[in-house]
């Protein structure tokens, strides 16, 4: 076994290791990922982030679930990944050009707080991706034997949200599996359970494949804001209440989405891997 150095960050609660991998040690990251995020044996996290160097920014950012497996992009944690690399000295920068596997992601710090321009939403179904063509709005989908009103956006990620009447009743442990591994979503899905509380302001729990429910979603809050800004919901500027915390998420007329909220350091420790 070896000692690997990580820190610990939260976004909204919803937690990251962080590993600095600028120095080109090869590493087993998808075994890493499964053994520190373990609540039980390990530090305890939702997802494992790493940082690289990238030819075509500043840094590279790779994200891995709790179970090992990689995504595309994670909006909490780009907050985080932002703050980690000023506060460590990595960069002297205040807005910062990222590698993800979503493309070239730009946080800016602000303050206490970090923005983030998170891109464009990817709407046609294909591109999401879901099984249908066009645009997924109200879509009836049979759910475990139930039929709920889904609309679905990519955010870099897919994301499938709905509205119950009270997301704060349902079983997640149960339903969002259900969710995640429908047919429907060929690349499983990240699934918001959203209650809108007015024009400017919506509540939200999700639950994230590969890492179960979490208490905040950055790339949710931003897919559940276009969702209910194109069912009419709400505006286009909302803000999210998380279990975790708040995230401003603003839908510009440039059609770029634009998430502002927290990043915070925990704790650093020494794993043995």
């Amino acid at each position: 076994m070896s000692e690997l150095r990580f820190t610990k960050m939260h976004g909204c609660g919803n937690d990251f290791i962080f590993i600095d991998c600028l120095g080109g040690e090869k590493r087993d990251l998808t075994k890493i990922a499964k053994q520190l995020c373990d609540r039980r044996f390990g530090v305890g996290a939702d997802q494992l982030l790493t940082i690289h160097p990238s030819a075509v920014g500043d840094f590279k950012m790779e994200i891995y679930n709790a179970d090992g497996s990689q995504v595309e992009m994670c909006g909490n944690g780009i907050r985080c990944f932002a703050k980690y690399v000023r506060d460590h000295g990595l960069t002297k920068k205040t807005e910062l050009a990222v590698e993800t596997l979503a493309g070239i992601i730009r946080p800016r710090l602000v303050g206490d707080l970090v923005e983030v321009d998170m891109g464009e939403p990817i709407l046609e179904g294909r591109k999401i991706p879901v099984n249908a063509d066009g645009k997924i709005l109200d879509h009836p989908l049979d759910v475990d034997g139930a039929v709920y009103r889904v609309t679905c956006v990519s955010m870099g990620n897919p994301h499938c949200v709905l509205y119950p009447d009270d997301p704060d009743k349902l079983d997640l442990e149960k339903l969002g599996p259900h969710f995640e591994h429908h047919a429907f979503f060929p690349n499983r899905v990240n699934t918001e359970f959203v209650k809108v509380l007015g024009p400017e302001e919506i509540r939200m729990r999700v639950w994230e494949r590969g890492a179960g429910e979490t208490w905040a979603c950055g790339t949710g809050a931003c897919g559940a804001a276009v969702a209910g800004a194109l069912t009419k919901r709400h505006g286009r500027k909302v803000t999210v209440h998380l279990r975790g915390g708040d995230l401003l998420i603003d839908w510009r007329e440039n059609n770029r989405v634009y998430m502002t909220g927290a990043a915070v350091e925990v704790f650093e420790g020494v794993a043995r891997v």
